[in-house]
């Protein structure tokens, strides 16, 4: 495998003196179903998806183990490119290692590396790019039985959400000298449904800039947004596989599937608008009755950052009136048309069909050609078109076909990683079907110093908490007044009446009437 700059990419992230074995297996741009549902009477966009599966493994005993797996589908149109992580799952067993506990999860080094490399190979000029993923915790999603490993750490919904805001947090920056369509501006978006604001603000990372919005950017990477008067809420909200709100949007479209505003407008019946798509997502099983559903969205775009309404304006440049705000509470009945329509006329001339020529003369027979060396077809096809960016640097170790991909990936849902001798045979039957018999992958041996460890921690295995302990001030800074006893004047205590016993009444003799003797 030639270094497309991923494997130093990798070797720079992961601790020294470590060895990760990484398989990359990816699919030429294929032709697919259309992300966006069109307008009513429009066209839908031409689609092409690119798959790619990142896998990495460990020595453990001398035998290969996995301990990762990332999937990642990138659909590209001729206005956009949309670069969506479908699941990321671990098995656990990275605790082989014996990692120092201050050392940086490989799992989220190699993940944030893995789709950094991927934004900036298929970034296109002029082009507007997206990373798009929702959070949502399971306990496996790619590894059979890895639950039952007791090494794996299995996140709740809000430490999943927090887990990959900082996964992506450190590309909303401005772009490495090293892309050749560089980005001028970045943006990340999330919207937990159920949460506020404020309560899904403390899952993003602290940053001094506003590089995170707790909204959706859904009508900003639309185009269909920017060209039509108004756009119904089911054609800005995409379709992904195995996505709560795609599910949610189909069982919108089933609902209104027969109605004359399907129909005339594309709108649905309950649903209206955006806003009440998402407070509806609230109450969806993914994201009700204690569980946190986040959905994640990184916009790069070729233009500058638009200034905020909050920012005050130059000296020089007094303010201006605010243009004229599209009012998005109101569903109009009316079918969405172009802003701009195209200036192009249809054409009403007939087209004249070629007659076909008839074949004279001798038939003269082909020669057979001898197959001398295998070929891969899959690679015949552009690399740069209208559509796609398909170069060399961004495709994976092995190319393969829809069929072979999708046979490789599933073969992982039917193994079993619950003990290490089962996931190190799950293992290499899996690098066996999927290399074709040989040996693929490439080592990467990771160059990141690793905090070290003093002799004492290891025997103790005790955390030193010395420096973050507050101490108890002693007796000598105490407050003298506070050991002292409060002595009271004489004359301001009331002293307590003595209790003198009590006198036994007697009586005199005149009163005293004696019992007559019988």
């Amino acid at each position: 495998m030639t270094d497309n700059g991923l494997k130093s990419r990798l070797a720079s992230v992961l601790p020294k003196d470590h060895d990760f074995t990484i398989l990359h297996i990816s699919t030429p741009p294929t032709k697919t179903d259309p992300l966006y549902s069109p307008p009513p009477n429009e066209r839908p966009e031409r689609t092409y998806c690119e798959n790619h599966f990142l896998a990495g493994s460990i020595d453990a005993d001398g035998k290969q183990v996995l301990v990762l797996g990332v999937e990642v589908f990138i659909y590209t149109t001729a206005r956009s490119t949309t670069l969506f992580v479908s699941k990321a799952d671990s098995t656990g067993y990275l605790t082989l290692l014996n990692l120092p506990k201050a050392t940086p999860s490989p799992i989220r080094e190699i993940c944030a590396t893995f789709v950094g490399f991927l934004v900036e190979k298929r970034k296109r000029k002029d082009i507007q790019f997206i990373v798009n993923l929702f959070a949502r915790a399971q306990d496996q999603y790619l590894f059979p039985g890895s639950v039952d490993n007791k090494g794996k750490h299995v996140l709740d919904d809000r430490g999943l959400i927090k887990w990959w805001c900082r996964v992506l947090d450190p590309l909303l920056g401005p772009a490495p000298k090293s892309v050749e369509a560089p980005w001028k501006s970045s943006k990340g978006y999330i919207v937990v449904p159920g949460l506020e604001p404020n309560e899904i603000r403390a899952m993003t990372p602290r940053r001094t800039d506003a590089a995170w919005e707790f909204t959706h950017p859904l009508e900003r990477i639309s185009h269909y947004y920017r060209e039509f008067d108004w756009v119904p809420p089911r054609c800005l909200i995409p379709h992904f596989p195995d996505d709560p709100k795609s599910r949610f949007r189909d069982e919108l479209d089933e609902e209104a599937a027969s109605s004359q505003a399907m129909k005339m407008q594309g709108s649905w019946k309950s649903v209206k608008t955006l806003d009440m798509f998402w407070e509806m997502m609230a109450f969806r099983q993914e994201c009700s009755s204690g569980r946190m559903t986040g959905f994640i969205w990184l916009v790069f775009d070729d233009k500058e950052p638009e200034p905020t309404a909050n920012e005050s304006f130059p000296s020089t440049n007094p303010p201006s009136t605010p243009k004229a705000q599209r009012i998005t509470q109101i569903t109009p009945t009316t079918t969405p048309r172009k802003l701009f329509p195209s200036k192009k006329q249809p054409d009403t001339k007939p087209k004249k069909k070629q007659k076909k020529k008839k074949l004279t003369g001798p038939i003269i027979p082909r020669k057979p050609q001898i197959k001398r060396a295998k070929h891969n077809y899959l690679l015949d096809r552009p690399a740069n078109t209208a559509y796609y960016s398909w170069t060399p640097e961004g495709r994976g170790e092995k190319i393969v076909d829809e069929a072979t991909y999708k046979r490789i990936v599933d073969l992982l849902l039917h193994l079993d990683f619950a003990t290490l001798n089962k996931a190190v045979g799950s293992t290499r039957r899996w690098l066996s079907e999927g290399g074709g018999g040989g040996n693929w992958g490439v080592v990467v041996s990771g160059a990141r110093e690793t905090p070290t460890q003093t002799a004492h921690d290891r025997e103790n295995g005790v955390n030193n908490l010395t420096g973050l302990v507050k101490r108890k001030r002693t007796d000598s800074t105490v407050d003298e007044s506070q050991n002292k006893v409060n002595v009271l004047g004489e004359g301001l205590v009331k002293k307590k009446p003595k209790e003198e016993p009590k006198a036994v009444n007697v009586l005199s003799t005149g009163l005293i009437r004696k019992k007559p003797k019988e």
